[in-house]
């Protein structure tokens, strides 16, 4: 029985393979001959990973420049990583994050069917991250055993079908009505950020309209507009962090400035597989996907990875990234005057969820609203996992924490309720959620998802 539980949860863990089941489905709802079956299938499989091998050249690229920034600016501290933390989680709750990780598909899948919350997450991987929390939290408040797999399936079910609606109409607009909808656990800063982007771009124009003269028009190319931006990074660190220390500790002995402008380089070329893999994805998991709205879950909505949306505004993936890591540096600056827990912004969630939050913010308000919108989500990157370091028990103690920041949000409140009514009020909680996914559908009855509706501007 653990060797099934341990494959099923290997399975859903991959978002490669997820997205193909689903992908599958639908295409043998449609009752596509098998061959389409069999390609339809295969796409969105290869370009997820095409998109994580891209991923992967990035986080490579981003662990140097991230030594060398503490190297060089003398910063010691905590580093919120998801993977981190995970890896701690799993030797002190393995079953139970594995249980809880299954519980809350089965949750999803039965929420999105009958609810109007009819968005279906797909990245797995965060999936196990908030299931990791989630065992970490609840066993932190007493839970174990039954309840907390029941309780932690439940939450981690409602929370991927609630996260994607909650800013479905922000992700219309990024996407210009495509269907699909954010499936990532740092959602709420997105959304925050584009929320923002309303308030102060009003008459701002889009990043993707920046003019550019006509002899600097190879920066329109993203991928060479990226490397330039990034080498400059790179160069910046590598001055400040010396050129014996990385030769000695990073390069392998390559020359200390070679290095950092491979890194850039480098750190393009992943940028660029990731768009080449998303492109994939969407060619074959929408069509696809008409398939499990016809006739599994109706119109349902797919919940994809933050990095699928970067297409849409490849200049606002930079302005947001820089954004975010200036506002992570000034929290920081923040929490050390103040003597709170120094938290070092990690390049890895300041990018993706940096770039992520520049893309809603330009989706609102222009080049201000990703500016300004991607600067608040960098503070609240630094600030929500300071305080949530104390609510994580035993795995508090492993100086790291999650970086993104729905498991702060979703962390702390069920932290803090659990300290002050206990066992009781998680049950609360548990109970005014239920009512939240019930009351759309009777106070507004419809077949269509919740906030699933494009309004041209």
């Amino acid at each position: 029985m653990e060797g099934i539980l341990n494959f099923l949860s290997d399975i859903l863990q991959q978002p490669a393979f997820l997205m193909g089941i689903v992908a599958m489905v639908g295409l043998i709802a449609l009752r596509e001959p098998g061959h389409k079956v069999l390609t339809g299938t295969l796409g969105p499989i290869l370009g997820y990973l095409m998109l994580s091998a891209g991923a992967d050249v990035i986080v490579a690229n981003l662990e140097p420049l991230s030594i060398m920034i503490e190297k060089g600016f003398n910063i010691v501290g905590v580093v919120p990583n998801n993977e981190a933390v995970t890896s701690v989680a799993q030797a002190l709750l393995g079953v139970e994050t594995m249980s809880i990780l299954v519980a809350g598909l089965v949750f999803n899948v039965i929420i999105a069917r009958f609810t109007r919350y009819k968005y279906v997450f797909l990245t797995g991987h965060h999936s196990f991250f908030m299931a990791c929390l989630l065992s970490a939290v609840l066993g932190a408040i007493g839970f174990s055993g039954t309840p907390m797999i029941l309780l932690g399936g439940f939450f981690l079910g409602a929370w991927s079908a609630i996260s994607p609606a909650i800013g479905q109409k922000y992700t219309l607009k990024v996407t210009e009505g495509d269907e699909v909808a954010m499936g990532h656990f740092s959602s709420l800063g997105y959304y925050v950020s584009a929320w923002i982007g309303g308030i102060v771009g009003k008459g701002s124009k889009s990043t993707e309209d920046i003019e550019v003269p006509e002899k600097f028009s190879f920066i329109r190319n993203t991928t060479i507009s990226t490397a330039l931006t990034m080498i400059i990074i790179y160069l910046i660190a590598a001055f400040a962090a010396g050129g014996e220390f990385i030769t000695a500790e990073l390069s392998a002995g390559v020359n200390p400035y070679v290095f950092s402008i491979l890194c850039g380089l480098k750190f393009a070329v992943g940028v660029a597989v990731v768009y080449a893999g998303v492109r994939m994805i969407l060619a074959d998991l929408i069509p696809a996907f008409q398939g499990i709205a016809n006739k599994v879950i109706p119109n349902a909505i797919p919940a994809v990875d933050c990095a699928v949306f970067f297409p849409y505004a490849p200049t606002a993936v930079i302005i947001g990234f820089v954004s975010s890591f200036i506002g992570g540096i000034i929290g920081m600056l923040v929490l050390g005057f103040t003597g709170g827990v120094l938290i070092i912004p990690g390049l890895v969630p300041h990018f993706f969820c940096g770039a992520t939050a520049g893309i809603y913010g330009n989706s609102t308000g222009g080049r201000r609203g990703a500016i300004i919108g991607a600067f608040v989500n960098g503070l609240m990157l630094a600030f929500l996992p300071a305080l949530l370091l104390p609510v994580l028990g035993s795995l508090g103690f492993a100086n790291t924490t999650f970086g993104d920041v729905d498991f702060a949000v979703i962390g702390l409140l069920l932290g803090y309720v659990g300290e002050i009514l206990g066992n009781m009020g998680i049950y609360i909680v548990a109970g005014v959620t239920v009512v939240a996914l019930i009351l759309p559908s009777i106070l507004r009855p419809s077949k269509e998802a919740i906030n699933n509706v494009y309004v041209e501007e």
